[in-house]
């Protein structure tokens, strides 16, 4: 069996029981209370993450951010946002209202142009699943005429609907 994992001495046993205490929420608490079953009852992480409720994963997580920065390190802020984000929000914004006049206008933009732009602003290729969630992110649908056979007669079709025998099922 492996043994429990060494907590670094941050804080000393009294002012660590005082800082499980002082936890603002639940998810806190857990974390410190993590640090807490580890560091003074000894427990395997395994039996803390029973103990917890959560993942074996999320405690040696806690242990590592906590021996690394000490109790500041278990203050997580999430990981919502744009991580990868090749060109800011308004440099997006900027780059599609230069083209929102063109398709108000009814020239057809496509993805695979509105590609060719990014491309040249990055200085890089960009797949087109990008320039598709670039499009999304800023509330741009897809909108375009409906398709036409390149041979439609648009004069036959209008007698045929004029001629045509109505169904005997209705």
């Amino acid at each position: 069996m492996r043994l429990p994992a060494r907590i670094e001495s941050w804080l000393s046993t009294e002012d660590l029981q005082v800082w499980v205490r002082e936890a603002p929420d639940k998810g806190a608490y857990q974390r410190r209370l993590a640090i807490w079953l580890t560091g003074i009852c000894r427990l395997p992480a395994h039996r803390v993450a029973e103990f917890l409720c959560v993942s074996k994963q999320a405690v040696w997580l806690w242990i590592a951010q906590y021996n690394r920065q000490g109790p500041e390190g278990l203050h997580r802020t999430g990981r919502g946002g744009r991580r990868w984000a090749w060109l800011a929000w308004e440099q997006e914004e900027h780059f599609l209202r230069e083209r929102e006049e063109a398709a108000s206008r009814g020239q057809i933009l496509t993805a695979p142009q509105l590609r060719a732009g990014v491309e040249k602003l990055l200085g890089r290729r960009v797949s087109l699943a990008y320039v598709y969630r670039l499009l999304h992110r800023h509330g741009w649908r897809k909108l375009g005429p409906r398709p036409r056979h390149p041979q439609a007669q648009p004069a036959v079709q209008e007698r045929f609907k004029k001629n045509s025998p109505r169904s005997s099922k209705r």
